[in-house]
């Protein structure tokens, strides 16, 4: 498959996640983009504005198994990647797999697990495969989190490290809808919830194709540049204690091809990586106390740098 023929195939895609998912057209295609590029993506919101439905959606845009986790403090590691279990008349170990071997895994409040448990994500989201009384166990494919964290309720919450931040692709919020769209949205409802509706409209094959044709899309020379100097100038800013990491900008490479292909493009552009940086960039950055203290927020220096950071 080449890169120009993504274009239609995620549009066929977005439009039908967008029959569930209203009146935000950048959080859906920027989940796109995370998956055609094999990422996961960490939504930080308040509850109630669609992003179990967007999980959904997903899954079944695709065909894929959909499995929702609800990570609460007495989770154990165990009861996300799955367990051996001894059965007597065999005399052998069987592996009996958890909820995370699914195509779409929903980690939902993922903030309310302990580290322990948290980081049972981090070997299947880096290497798509789980490993269990040492042996390595193959996830399903394509395979993707969507995890989410409330980012007003604190209490009896454990703060992902920055290690496990690191794996997310892309961070994104989806917000309230505007008043139209949340009337639309409550008639759509009146009845039957749309996810009900909801058909598959993309083989998963055809995705692990997709996923392929993404790596081909050109990026000059110059975007790559841009991308480093945004890198660059993250850790040399004066109001982070941390900038972005390598992955970051590995991250900002694969999310800006994915982005052009979607787009109809097979060469990615500066406004491609623009346009993604806050995503890709904003949760990868530790803001110094006395800067988050004053309100600064990695978002705004994400911004400050875009703006600041010249296009060649």
């Amino acid at each position: 498959m080449e890169p120009t023929a993504i274009q239609p195939l995620a549009g066929k895609l977005i439009a039908n996640i967008e029959q569930v998912i209203l009146g935000k057209p950048e959080v859906v295609r920027d989940t796109v983009v995370a998956l055609l590029c094999g990422g996961h993506v960490l939504f930080e919101d308040v509850p109630g504005v669609g992003k179990t439905m967007l999980a959904r959606a997903m899954a079944r845009s695709l065909g894929g198994d959909y499995k929702r986790i609800q990570f609460t403090p007495d989770l154990l590691p165990s009861d996300v990647t799955g367990v051996s279990i001894y059965h007597q008349g065999e005399g052998t170990f069987r592996f009996s797999p958890g909820p995370l071997f699914a195509n779409v895994v929903l980690a939902d409040e993922i903030n309310r697990a302990t580290p322990r448990t948290q980081s049972s994500l981090l070997e299947g989201m880096d290497e798509g495969q789980v490993t269990v009384d040492g042996t390595a166990h193959p996830l399903p494919r394509p395979f993707m989190v969507l995890a989410t964290e409330n980012p007003i309720e604190y209490e009896g919450t454990y703060p992902l490290p920055e290690a496990q931040l690191d794996r997310f692709l892309m961070r994104l919020r989806l917000g309230y809808p505007d008043r139209q769209m949340e009337l639309e949205m409550v008639r759509r409802q009146q009845l039957v919830h749309p996810i009900e509706r909801l058909e598959q409209v993309l083989q998963a094959q055809v995705l692990l194709q997709m996923q392929q044709a993404v790596r081909k899309v050109e990026v000059a020379e110059a975007a790559q540049e841009y991308i480093l100097d945004l890198v660059g100038a993250s850790r040399r800013h004066p109001l982070l204690y941390l900038g972005a990491s390598p992955r970051g900008s590995l991250a900002l490479y694969r999310a800006a091809q994915a982005l052009a292909a979607v787009e109809g493009s097979d060469y990615v552009l500066p406004d491609h990586v623009k346009a993604l940086a806050p995503a890709v960039l904003a949760h990868r950055l530790i803001v110094r106390p006395e800067a988050r203290i004053g309100g600064t927020t990695a978002e705004v220096v994400v911004a400050e740098v875009v703006a600041s950071v010249p296009v060649d």
